[in-house]
């Protein structure tokens, strides 16, 4: 039987790590926009949604 456990803790960066973390978060935002705009315009055009394989080599 497999059981899962879970830690709960609080952080208290400071004003540079909170920049760091902001900064990372707006990358990682970018990033993900990007491809969802790539991927839902390759459906605009050929009305098809690509598969798994063929979307890990469009990059």
């Amino acid at each position: 039987m497999k059981i899962n456990k879970a830690y709960k803790f609080r952080m208290y960066p400071n004003e540079n790590q909170i920049k760091i973390i902001e900064k990372s978060f707006g990358c990682s935002r970018y990033v993900y926009n990007h491809f969802l705009n790539q991927r839902n315009e390759i459906y605009r055009t050929t009305k098809s949604i690509t598969k798994y394989e063929k979307r890990t080599c469009m990059a």
